[in-house]
């Protein structure tokens, strides 16, 4: 059984100034593989809100996140591989191969693993991976924003839009925001934005 794992770089937070990196691990049913599977980037978001339901019902998912203080305790990409390691950890079942979208490949694996570079439009099962873990982090912001509405969350989900900027100007940053990120960073040292 092979399936995909994504961290989805810039869809699932790796680049916001706040809130959680988040990674999707998926095992795709090989006989009930879900029409239209594609880069999260690449579909509409009520495309990917109906593909999230899909691959809910018919795949097996795990998802794990990293918050803004682990981010600032490590770094974006340690982070990153740490939410994939425990994404792949709290499947229902153990896969014999991790297809890991990126570069690295997760450490800590009871697997194999594989790195596969652009790998949500090159693998079913890391593009099902992608549209979870962006859908998951979406949803995640929009509830931030009910915590924390003066910031926008639910509009721009971290990433550093005007609004965003302005927000941090005026209320200074909030407990979800990643303080080892520019423009937050105190000391003048640009942080591993990755």
């Amino acid at each position: 059984m092979v399936f995909g794992l994504s961290q989805a770089p810039d869809e699932a937070g790796r680049g916001p100034l706040a809130g959680p990196v988040v990674a999707a691990a998926v095992i795709l049913d090989p006989d009930n593989i879900p029409e239209g599977l594609n880069d999260s980037k690449q579909l509409s978001i009520s495309r990917r809100e109906e593909l999230f339901e899909i691959i809910l019902c018919s795949s097996i998912v795990s998802i794990a996140s990293s918050g803004a203080g682990r981010i600032d305790n490590t770094d974006i990409r340690k982070a990153s591989l740490d939410a994939m390691r425990r994404a792949v950890h709290g499947l229902s079942l153990a896969p014999a191969l991790v297809l890991a979208d990126g570069r690295d490949i997760p450490p800590g694996l009871a697997c194999m693993g594989k790195a596969v570079v652009k790998g949500d439009a090159r693998s079913l099962s890391i593009a099902a991976a992608s549209i979870i873990a962006k859908v998951a982090r979406d949803r995640m912001m929009a509830r931030a924003d009910l915590v924390f509405p003066a910031y926008g969350f639910a509009t721009h989900a971290g990433y550093a839009t005007q609004r965003h900027r302005n927000a941090i100007g005026d209320h200074g940053p909030c407990p979800l925001h990643r303080m080892s990120f520019r423009p937050l960073r105190q000391d003048g040292l640009e942080a591993a934005e990755e």
